[in-house]
């Protein structure tokens, strides 16, 4: 690590560069299933879901750069290898696997929650613990994006459990009202 002077003490610096490699392996080893569930789709959801795992993987490549540079600020290096992503990543592979797509979809909001629930820790760490509020305020707005993916895709799967009759019922909640 390179020396850098902007009020945080190397170990603060170290400890979210970490945090940050875990990260953005994680979105990495998420990049690459959702690229290869893209090319795998089949089935009446073909398009959909392609066209969605596209703009996916798109948001996706973007947030990674994003990460790296967030390293480099910060006075460290990325990770870059397949094997430090998978050493370092919580996301699981699924080699020599061909899921339905149901399924596919299943997994993607599996990882991208797990991304999330990551995020929301090292949120708190970054800035609680290591004072690094810029650091917190950038994997805010990442796990805002990853809530909205989730989103998009839990949709798909409640979709899919509608009655033909357009029935909803055990799919959602409704408010209380206080009287």
């Amino acid at each position: 690590m390179s020396q850098v002077n902007i009020g945080l003490t190397e170990e603060q610096r170290h400890g979210v560069i970490e945090l940050l490699n875990r990260d953005l392996a994680d979105l990495y080893l998420l990049l690459i299933k959702t690229k290869k569930y893209h090319w795998d789709i089949v089935g009446p959801q073909f398009r959909t879901l392609h066209t969605l795992w596209e703009e996916h993987y798109n948001a996706l490549t973007i947030n990674i750069d994003a990460i790296a540079e967030r390293v480099r600020i910060l006075g460290g290096y990325p990770l870059g290898t397949a094997a430090g992503f998978i050493e370092y990543g919580t996301i699981k592979e699924h080699p020599n696997d061909l899921p339905n797509a149901n399924e596919m979809v299943v997994r993607l909001v599996n990882d991208h929650e797990q991304v999330i629930r990551n995020l929301r820790e090292d949120i708190d760490k970054s800035g609680d613990e290591y004072h690094d509020q810029g650091t917190a305020d950038f994997l805010t707005g990442l796990m805002e994006q990853h809530e909205e993916m989730a989103w998009m895709l839990r949709s798909f799967i409640e979709g899919e459990k509608l009655q033909s009759s357009g029935d909803r019922s055990g799919l959602e909640t409704k408010p209380t009202v206080n009287a």
